[in-house]
């Protein structure tokens, strides 16, 4: 395995997952990025089930990841003139989680963790401001995949290239020979992120939830450096198309063009509507998503394979940082147990991820209108049924909504690999 070169696409969570597991197979890896330094900005985002079994055999994560923990104690959804239906809280069991994770951290911080914990490595190396022009792949030959690159790095030949470049990813649409929107499904929903200066939770700690008709959901929660995080989160009817193809059109126009269609969209929303929107177009961290899952139909193709989001995004499931973790995991592991047969490691790696994926990308049917209802009958509904959960305390109420994303860690175990180093 000393030999094996891998080349990897992407230096968010994947990418440098997938470097740490692969370095300890003994791989000579190279990690591209096409921006010029660590994306340190991005959402809450958590680490839940398999995603937990995975952190805790990396030396040291655990402790970095709890570090750096967002300062949310809890999440609370209110009514328009503020007051609460109910609180809940984490539920003190890693692995068995609520709303609210035990591990609730920054999409940054924990990019920037996985990058600490390989950027020195000596089989590791990081390339900024580079992306692949042109691959040279052959899935029925055994030979290595030639690759040219778009900004100044020399071609070079790898045994395996491991795509990590998120939903619309454009080394999948190279590697499997597709457009970049191909296998990607639409669940008619978009969601933007940004902080705001204001402190609209005056010193709590406790995040507030606030759905407004047409499945407009305002979430906000403390950040550490003051002020506040902000989530809004557009969801659609399953046939109402045209919404969402708006929001890619003010998306093609730059950030301020959608901060301008988030901004009509969320117009006479109510509760803090108003604050929030005048925070987002003086926000300088905004950033916004179309929500989709990515469902593929192999997760290889010769000597290229798909990790993350790039191969199963799991859309609005609240699985996909954990499903990124594991998969890369899985990867390396595979292959590193097949000795370096890269077709037996690759076809491991399809049959141990296919049953994972199948169960972190299951919708439950309540989902749309948990998180974002679309009447005022179903926001009393689910703000009625949250109460109720919250009264209870009993997780399983909780899990029948939530499915995968509060599934015990012991449901989604994941294999044990022996590594060489």
């Amino acid at each position: 395995m000393s030999n094996l070169r891998v080349l990897i696409v992407g230096a968010s969570i994947a990418g440098p997952t997938a470097a740490y597991w692969f370095a300890k197979t003994g791989a000579k890896v190279t990690v591209i990025e096409r921006f010029p330094q660590m994306r340190t900005n991005g959402q809450n985002i958590d680490i839940r089930t398999a995603g937990v079994s995975v952190m805790r055999k990396m030396p040291g994560m655990e402790e970095a990841v709890k570090a750096n923990i967002v300062p949310l104690e809890g999440i609370s959804l209110v009514r328009e003139n503020g007051r609460s239906y109910g609180t809940m809280t984490a539920t003190g069991n890693p692995d068995q989680q609520s709303l609210v994770s035990e591990y609730e951290i920054l999409r940054g911080d924990l990019a920037r963790i996985l990058f600490d914990m390989t950027e020195n490595h000596e089989n590791v190396n990081y390339v900024f401001g580079e992306q692949i022009a042109s691959m040279q792949l052959d899935e029925h030959s055994d030979g290595p995949v030639i690759i040219d690159f778009r900004n100044g790095t020399p071609s070079s030949e790898y045994d395996l290239v491991v795509a990590c470049d998120g939903a619309t990813s454009r080394t999948r649409a190279i590697g499997l020979g597709c457009g970049v929107r191909d296998y990607i499904r639409p669940v008619n929903s978009w969601t933007v992120f940004f902080s705001i200066k204001k402190d609209l939770l005056e010193g709590r700690q406790i995040g507030e939830g606030y759905s407004a008709v047409g499945g407009r959901a305002i979430g906000i929660s403390p950040d550490a450096n003051g002020g506040n995080r902000v989530t809004l989160m557009g969801i659609h009817p399953r046939n109402d198309h045209d919404s969402v193809r708006h929001f890619r059109e003010a998306s093609k126009l730059g950030t301020e063009a959608l901060k301008e269609f988030v901004a009509q969209h969320y117009k006479g929303a109510g509760w803090k509507s108003d604050e929030v929107i005048q925070g987002m177009m003086e926000s300088d961290d905004f950033y916004g998503t179309e929500m989709v899952q990515v469902k593929t139909p192999t997760l290889y193709k010769g000597r290229f394979a798909l990790v993350g989001d790039a191969g199963y995004a799991p859309g609005p499931t609240g699985t996909g940082t954990s499903l990124a973790i594991s998969g890369a995991y899985i990867l390396a592991g595979e292959i590193g147990k097949h000795r370096g047969d890269l077709a037996s490691g690759l076809k491991g790696y399809e049959e141990k991820m296919r049953p994972l994926i199948k169960e972190m990308q299951k919708i439950p049917p309540l989902i749309p209108t948990m998180i974002a209802p679309q009447t005022a009958w179903e926001i009393w509904l689910r703000n009625t049924i949250f109460a109720l959960i919250c009264w209870s305390r009993i997780p399983s109420l909780f899990q029948k909504f939530f499915g995968g994303a509060s599934a015990h860690s012991d449901k989604y175990k994941v294999p044990e690999y022996e590594w060489a180093a």
